[in-house]
């Protein structure tokens, strides 16, 4: 606050860019930036931000699985530590949802680096094992209340290495006001495009063995998060077919104070994305939309959300998908298999009254922490959504030679789509 009265810094054009996109900072083969163990190590900054670790899994009993670690900080507020956990079973509709605000939260623990985490609730321990099959794994031991303990080994295979859109430290993030160097905030992902877990949830009593594949992402948002976006949309599609696959993404929209030409320029679409093919890293996808620019229908490198068919929901009162397209297009990224990878996923999530696969819609101001609702002092009218949704769907895949053997061209892969539609302002 000081800084900005008393500033003595020359005056910035008021028309120059205020964001700067990580799906515009690298080039076509520059996208696949391989984590370092650096990238996945806890930050726990200070000021306005909220960093994340989560683990989405679709067990094998058609179960939806979600771990989330939460570490927010509001000004110069002792940070709160969230542990949250969403259990969604489609055969029965069965909802379980647990969210504790944990104490004594440590990282790193005693012998370990600040990829482990640990609280009186929680004990999250990394391994490495490089040169294995499974270089890298996460236990995840919690126990949220007398109903619900959870026991998990998340392992990621050696084929599937952990990504951030560009290389080195820098890789990841998109940075907001104008100059990137001394930026007012930034968004950074990175993500284990396919893992599996392993392990047991006890759940009132009873106690079940689980397996499934899924996926892992640590992220920040370094500024308050209604200046952020205005919009985000995220798609995690997993299936056991043709050696493992999975299509991420990961997309946000700008408030309209943020684009390339200073305040009002904003609603700049970000999105960045994966595939994993055949049990392996295909393709990392990134591309950016500018509101005064319409995206070609194809291209080399694509990754776009979009909600095709839209309905106003009463509840929200937004025009929320009924379907929506996800796209990928990329180089390969495996030696052995070079040539275009595309990739295309069309989803139906039925209409506001009678939606398909509708886990939750998350009132965000009524979960989130009172002191954080506060500090963070949302606009007036704003009223943040999350509509979480869990479905088998269906990939349309272009497969280049040499990745899966067999298998070239197009090729339709069945699995489960985890997608989440959120709407802030």
């Amino acid at each position: 606050m000081f800084s900005s009265i008393f500033s003595t810094s020359p005056p910035v054009d008021p028309k120059a860019p205020n964001f700067h996109p990580v799906s515009s900072a690298h080039g076509v083969s520059d996208l696949f930036g391989e984590l370092e163990p650096k990238d996945t190590e806890w930050t726990c900054p200070g000021g306005f931000a909220v960093e994340t670790q989560i683990w989405y899994h679709a067990l094998d009993d058609g179960t939806s699985l979600m771990c989330q670690v939460i570490h927010s900080s509001v000004g110069v507020w002792y940070p709160t530590i969230q542990f949250t956990c969403k259990i969604y079973n489609p055969a029965t509709n069965e909802r379980t949802w647990k969210s504790i605000n944990v104490s004594n939260f440590v990282t790193p623990p005693p012998g370990l680096d600040k990829r482990s985490s640990k609280a009186d609730q929680f004990s999250i321990t990394h391994r490495s094992n490089p040169g294995s099959d499974t270089p890298e794994s996460y236990s995840i031991r919690v126990n949220l209340d007398n109903d619900l303990q959870i026991s998990l080994e998340v392992t990621r295979p050696a084929s599937a290495p952990g990504w951030k859109v560009g290389k080195g430290p820098k890789g990841g993030f998109s940075y907001f006001g104008h100059d990137p160097e001394h930026a007012e905030g930034y968004v950074v992902h990175r993500f284990w495009p396919m893992d599996l877990a392993t392990g047991t949830i006890i759940h009132k009593g009873h106690a079940k063995q689980v397996s499934g594949p899924g996926m892992f992402v640590h992220a920040i948002q370094g500024m308050r998060p209604n200046l952020v976006a205005a919009r985000w949309n995220f798609a995690h599609f997993v299936s056991a077919e043709l050696g493992g696959c999975s299509a991420i993404q990961m997309e946000f929209t700008t408030i309209d104070a943020y684009g390339r030409q200073g305040a009002g320029s904003g609603f700049v679409t970000a999105n960045v994305g994966s595939l994993v093919l055949g049990g392996k890293l295909a393709a990392v996808t990134a591309e950016t939309k500018w509101p005064d620019e319409t995206l070609p229908e194809s291209a080399d490198v694509v990754s776009r959300a979009a909600h095709s068919k839209t309905a106003l929901d009463a509840e929200t009162g937004y025009n929320a998908p009924t379907e929506l397209v996800f796209q990928w297009a990329a180089p390969s990224i495996i030696a052995e298999a070079q040539g275009p990878v595309d990739a295309t996923l069309i989803i139906d999530v039925g209409s506001p009254d009678a939606y398909k696969g509708l886990v939750e819609k998350v009132d965000v101001l009524a979960e989130i922490p009172y002191v954080i609702k506060t500090m963070v002092n949302y606009v007036a009218g704003t009223k943040p959504y999350i509509y979480q949704w869990y479905n088998p769907a269906t990939l349309q895949v272009n497969v280049p030679a040499g990745l899966i053997p067999d298998v070239s061209g197009p090729a339709s892969i069945n699995g489960t789509l985890y997608n989440e539609a959120t709407f802030i302002s």
